[in-house]
């Protein structure tokens, strides 16, 4: 039987090591194509080069695999994968991650790790993007292995078009399970820290914490509080539909 072609990204660069043990789990079942920034790239959101040649090289992540690192976003390293590097080929999913940091409620907007996922999407692919929720745990093990378990399902079952799945997994020895939930409604309370440089210039740093207002496992952010894999179906229409009805009213 014919593996699956599966394309993997992220937004932490493709020397993260999020990247190269969802890559070495995914192998054990698919054909893997790794297409990544070459730096990090976190909350760069969905934006793409216009302006500015973009580059590839092919890169040694590990032993004898290669992956190709794009001097661009996330996002244009999915694109550039899909129209120029595999074209001609099927590519059967798009896995972007493993990330580390939490991308759920607000984050999600911000999130290129997301939006390399996204992307995917856009372009026709069912994807998933993938997080680790914490910068400092290194333990990607729980992570891959659900990944790898997930993407057999989406490709068993496919998506709806124009959904993806976000999944955050939370960064502890033995986690509780997984759980279908909501994107979350917590927010960030940002502060900008002003600080000296070495020449006593004067710039600004960007700090703040979560404001958790979700109370069930329902939504993303609790789940994760609670030791429980997150998997958010989400979708790129940003259309509010119950305000486009109320606004037919306003005779613009």
């Amino acid at each position: 039987m014919k593996k699956p072609l599966i394309l993997i990204c992220n937004d932490d660069g493709i020397e993260a090591d999020g990247i190269k043990a969802l890559t070495k789990e995914i192998r054990k079942f698919a054909d893997v194509f790794v297409a990544a920034p070459h730096t990090q790239q976190s909350a760069v959101g969905h934006s793409i080069t216009m302006a500015n040649p973009i580059r590839v090289r092919k890169t040694l992540m590990f032993r004898d695999f290669y992956g190709y690192a794009v001097e661009g976003t996330p996002a244009d390293s999915v694109k550039i994968a899909v129209h120029t590097l595999l074209k001609g080929k099927k590519i059967d999913l798009v896995i972007s991650g493993i990330n580390q940091g939490a991308n759920t409620a607000i984050n999600i907007i911000y999130s290129g790790t997301v939006s390399a996922a996204t992307e995917g999407t856009i372009l026709g692919l069912p994807s998933i993007a993938v997080s680790l929720t914490s910068y400092t745990y290194t333990d990607f093990s729980a992570a891959a292995k659900f990944a790898s378990k997930l993407a057999k399902i989406v490709l068993k079952n496919g998506l709806p078009k124009g959904t993806l799945l976000n999944v955050n997994v939370p960064a502890v020895k033995k986690v509780k399970g997984a759980k279908v939930t909501m994107q979350g409604k917590s927010n960030w309370d940002d502060n900008y820290e002003i600080r000296l440089d070495p020449a006593n210039r004067q710039y600004f740093w960007l700090t703040g914490s979560m404001n958790k207002m979700d109370k069930t496992t329902d939504f993303d952010v609790k789940a994760v509080d609670e030791g429980i894999i997150s998997v958010t179906p989400i979708h790129y229409d940003l259309t509010d539909y119950k305000f486009y009805e109320k606004m037919k009213n306003w005779k613009l």
